[in-house]
């Protein structure tokens, strides 16, 4: 019934004025409570649910938002961020949907610090944010929260910072996981290797730091015995040192078979291993991207988890639709899937499936 029926309609039944109707419908003020209270009244007896779309439509408002994400290179885990987000926005363009991009340097905050503040003085309608440290992202959170501007949280969980939504894997859970299939292959070995790429020492990552707390926490409820040895791969060195640190590892360590890294940079460890010619080690790692996947078979690779990186950057931009544009509620946590991905179904993940 409510889906015939027309705002004069409404005003008949409560015995008030057009206006009023549409002051009701759209949350207006001058209106008296006891007007609110007759519309009201119809509208909850005829269950009405407004066309949230054609008054959006009507509306005839422009929203940009901006997706704020660490810079990269090609084939990588944000480049398939960017082409989900840019995507939700093509598919919402009749909104006047727009994403922009801003980049920051994952490794130094206070490049982080100068692009969020330039990303407020654009006034954006919402935003996508990869958190950076926990103090620095705050804030800029803080920020957003007095302007009322809402944001959504990618790749790394911060409650305390009280997003609209988040978007990633339950890493703890992951890595978890990823323990538990490496060692369906790695079950006989007596030490497994944990590769890092560092910066000053740390992952700078709370994501990765939580895949392998939940990987340490598998391992030591099921494989206390089993060494976990850590390589860190610097990059104030550079990556045409990786080589020679991985080189020497190995050399040193030939009872090492199996390896882990908790970032999306497995390939460097499986171009080497393929490179040298060492057939017998093989690593795990995460992220369906073009180089991982070829390392995966040719079998340098043992397993990559995937988390579906198209998928979340198109689900945050319609998050921030769904909530901004149609003033829906929309799901506080999403957390994507766990996917296991060998040489043998590789070919069938769908990288852009949503």
């Amino acid at each position: 019934m409510s889906s015939k029926i027309r705002i004069k309609d409404i005003a008949e039944m409560a015995g008030v004025s057009v206006g009023t109707v549409d002051r009701v419908l759209h949350n207006r003020p001058n209106i008296s409570k006891f007007a609110r209270e007759k519309v009201e009244k119809v509208l909850e007896s005829i269950n009405y649910q407004p066309n949230m779309y054609a008054s959006a439509l009507a509306y005839n408002k422009s929203y940009t938002f901006y997706l704020v994400v660490p810079q990269h290179e090609s084939e990588a885990y944000w480049e398939e961020i960017e082409e989900g987000a840019l995507k939700a926005a093509e598919v919402r363009r009749d909104f006047y949907v727009n994403v922009e991009i801003i980049y920051y340097d994952r490794f130094n905050s206070e490049t982080f610090v100068k692009q969020v503040n330039h990303c407020l003085e654009l006034n954006p309608d919402g935003v996508i944010v990869v958190p950076s440290q926990l103090d620095v992202t705050r804030t800029f959170t803080d920020k957003l929260h007095e302007r009322n501007i809402p944001f959504v949280m990618l790749d790394s969980y911060m409650p305390d910072l009280q997003p609209l939504s988040f978007y990633g894997q339950d890493s703890l859970a992951s890595g978890y996981f990823a323990a538990k299939m490496l060692m369906m292959i790695a079950n006989n070995e007596k030490e497994i290797l944990i590769v890092k790429q560092t910066k000053d020492g740390k992952v700078v990552s709370k994501q990765q730091e939580n895949r392998e707390m939940g990987f340490k926490t598998y391992m030591n409820d099921h494989f206390p015995h089993i060494k976990i040895t850590d390589v860190n791969l610097p990059l104030e060195t550079g990556k045409h040192r990786y080589a020679d640190i991985l080189e020497e590892f190995f050399t040193q360590n030939p009872q090492v078979h199996h390896c882990i890294t908790f970032n999306s940079k497995a390939h460097i460890v499986g171009n080497f291993l393929l490179q040298t010619n060492r057939r017998n080690v093989q690593i795990m790692g995460y992220d369906m991207v073009g180089k991982n996947a070829e390392c995966l078979k040719q079998g340098s690779i043992s397993f990559l988890i995937a988390q579906h990186a198209y998928m979340q950057g198109y689900a945050c931009v319609d998050t921030l639709f769904q909530a901004i544009v149609l003033k829906k509620k929309v799901s506080p946590i999403n957390y994507m899937p766990i996917e296991l991905l060998t040489k043998e179904n590789v070919e069938f993940y769908r990288r852009t499936q949503l």
